[in-house]
């Protein structure tokens, strides 16, 4: 058997600002934007570059009870994890760019590791795994 997570649903505000954020100054590629007239919204996918993993859905909030968990899908948690394959280039280039991050760089047996805010306040790890971490073998 082989199965494999395609989509994260990242809860939105708005779908332009959202592309803005995560195309323009993460760098993020946009694979499909795409009208759904019948549900009036839109099919809206982003991946880090160079990425053949999960992507991320942007799905704007429709509901009252929805636009609560935007920026805080995960309780205040880290909720999002970015790979690099060079910390330090990824790093600088984001905070030349405005880029919030709430906990500085740190070298940890796994890697190094930085926590920013996406536009909304969701956390993320900018991370580099050592050489010998399982999930860098595994991604080689």
């Amino acid at each position: 058997m082989k199965q494999s997570i395609v989509h994260i649903a990242l809860v939105v505000k708005d779908y332009d600002e959202a592309i803005d954020f995560y195309v323009g100054k993460l760098k993020f590629e946009l694979i499909e934007d795409t009208y759904q007239a019948e549900q009036d919204k839109r099919w809206v996918v982003i991946s880090p570059p160079g990425s053949t993993g999960v992507t991320l859905l942007l799905a704007r909030a429709s509901k009252p009870e929805q636009h609560d968990f935007i920026g805080n899908q995960s309780g205040g948690r880290v909720f999002l994890f970015l790979s690099t394959d060079d910390f330090w280039r990824d790093y600088n280039r984001m905070v030349a760019d405005g880029i919030k991050f709430i906990r500085p760089p740190q070298e940890q047996d796994y890697g190094t590791v930085a926590v920013f805010e996406d536009l909304y306040g969701n956390r993320w790890d900018l991370l580099q795994l050592s050489e010998d971490h399982p999930m860098s073998i595994r991604m080689s």
